[in-house]
């Protein structure tokens, strides 16, 4: 077994409502844990994960942001997501090959919107969180307050393994509560919490036995890593107050990535950014096998082949070579021309399911100058919606028009922003539109007969019916493999959700379903 192979290794998200501190956290656990020699800042710029010039000059994160570091021992592949909710479509995308989220509310603010939106998509995903709370020290902290509200609606299975010491500005940390002598009520109150969720820990504790306080937390993070319990510590990560704790906690708390190296290839695109000397670079989150510098790799989404030509670890302006990637990895390949978000690599069977956050909402129209290359404008945001494929970019020929989906105003000045630094283009955009979607509105039929020319036909008929809010399309056929043979219907499966992307008024028809209810055809 290699080296690399014997590494225990987590993969953690860092999530949060924007201002709640993630970039901050980020790059205080990047110093904490020596990756760093001096804190960054994201109000002057200096943080390691901004390493966008807008991300440094607006003092906000947009893109998904790796960077990889040791505690005790384990290897540590950390991404920090955007915050902002024009920005959701990162955050979904670093979901989905994250093993671990940290969660950070703002004993201030308490939890939001999209603090419950995150939340939700974690349960989806099934994935072991550990909860941040952090700003202990501003003016309106209110841990007990913050604590009773992400119970009532995050979990009631959030339970604090610290006492926090003091209030406002005189917070001074927070104490352990797996440490013997700690405060007795809060200790209780952690072991109560547990003993209460399963019947065998309640009997040990009211057994009267000694307390076995390294039994009770190795309990506590089994049930943390199956996703049934959710500990929660405190912290001020602007002056690097609880961040060793969270380390710690993460080690304690959270499972080891797994997957074997040995297995055919499985892995997803996740990120795709650019290099201005390497061209594309394909952020890959690997679950099964190893990818090595000169492998040539099945683009399973795209039915091609690629060649890797470099494999690295890319954070901020630091590179370095690894040349392999192995299961339970993150890595950055280089090589796979007309690589995109979300292509799988190698097999799909390992590749767990997404979480949908992000819908844009907005549509909008690109402009530029007369003197200005069409082909460049298009080719550009052609490129920018293969690393963002909700910006959906598309180009209407008869109209001479570009259209791209955006989720607000300030995606907007980022695209101006990177369209101009990138590729030198100055280009505006037109008043947005609210993208709409069509339903039914009461049951109907479908029908469609080809009868030219003799003797060729084909007639298919549908049962089209309203489906409740957030149901999608849902189809199915009743029609005889003898009537209509199957690959005709099978055809015809893929074809509906094609023609649905335009209903009667040009919007995308949703929320119904669509029986084939007869089907014939001359042979």
């Amino acid at each position: 077994m290699s080296q690399q192979q014997e590494t225990e290794r987590i993969n953690v998200g860092i999530f949060a409502h924007v201002d709640a501190g993630k970039t901050t956290t980020t790059e205080h656990i990047l110093y904490e844990s020596g990756r760093i020699r001096a804190l960054g800042s994201v109000d002057s710029g200096t943080a390691l994960t901004d390493s966008m010039d807008i991300e440094r000059q607006r003092g906000i994160s947009v893109r998904a942001a790796l960077a990889s570091f040791a505690w005790k021992g384990v290897q540590i592949n950390l991404v920090d997501t955007p915050g902002h909710v024009d920005f959701l479509s990162e955050v979904e995308r670093s979901l989905r090959v994250m093993d671990c989220a940290v969660l950070i509310l703002s004993a201030v603010e308490g939890v939001q919107a999209q603090t419950e939106m995150i939340w939700n998509a974690l349960r989806k995903l099934e994935i072991p969180t550990l909860i941040l709370m952090n700003k202990m020290d501003r003016v309106g902290a209110d841990p007990d307050a913050v604590l009773a509200q992400a119970r009532n609606y995050l979990s009631t299975d959030i339970i604090p393994v610290q006492c926090p010491m003091g209030e406002e500005h005189n917070y001074r940390g927070a104490a352990d509560l797996w440490e013997t002598g700690a405060e007795t009520a809060a200790q209780t109150e952690l072991l109560e919490a547990l003993a209460e969720r399963d019947e065998k820990w309640l009997e040990t504790y009211m057994s009267g036995r000694t307390v076995n306080l390294v039994a009770w937390k190795n309990h506590m993070s089994a049930e943390t890593a199956t996703g049934r319990i959710f500990p929660l510590v405190y912290g001020v990560a602007a002056k690097g107050l609880g961040i060793t704790a969270l380390l710690d906690a993460m080690i304690d708390y959270f499972p080891r990535a797994g997957g074997n190296a040995e297995a055919p290839v499985s892995g997803i695109v996740y990120n795709i950014q650019r290099d201005k000397n390497m061209g594309r670079m394909a952020f890959v989150r690997l679950y099964e096998g190893t990818i090595r510098n000169r492998d040539t790799l099945l683009n399973y989404s795209q039915d091609i082949q690629g060649k890797v030509t470099q494999i690295r670890k890319v954070e901020g302006g630091r590179v370095d070579d690894v040349g392999a990637l192995e299961a339970g990895d993150i890595a950055v390949v280089y090589g796979l021309s007309g690589v995109r978000v979300g292509d799988v690599l190698g097999h799909p069977e390992a590749i767990p399911q997404e979480a949908k956050l992000a819908v844009p909402l907005l549509t909008v129209r690109v402009h530029w100058a007369v003197d200005t290359d069409d082909h460049k404008v298009i080719v550009a945001l052609q490129e920018l919606a293969d690393e963002d494929p909700l910006l959906d970019t598309q180009w209407l020929q008869d109209e001479r028009e570009l259209h791209i989906k955006v989720m607000g105003p300030i995606q907007l000045e980022i695209l101006d922003s990177v369209m101009v630094e990138r590729y030198g283009l100055k280009v505006t955009f037109g008043q947005p539109s609210v993208i709409y979607k069509e339903t039914p509105s009461r049951i109907g039929e479908g029908f469609i007969a080809y009868l030219m020319p003799k003797p060729c036909w084909a007639i298919l008929r549908f049962h089209i019916e309203p489906g409740p809010p957030g149901s999608g399309l849902v189809y199915d056929s009743v029609v005889r493999s003898s009537d209509l043979l199957p690959q005709y219907q099978n055809e015809t499966a893929r074809r509906v959700p094609e023609a649905l992307q335009q209903g009667l008024y040009g919007w995308e028809v949703t929320d119904l379903k669509i029986t084939l209810v007869e089907g014939q055809h001359h042979v």
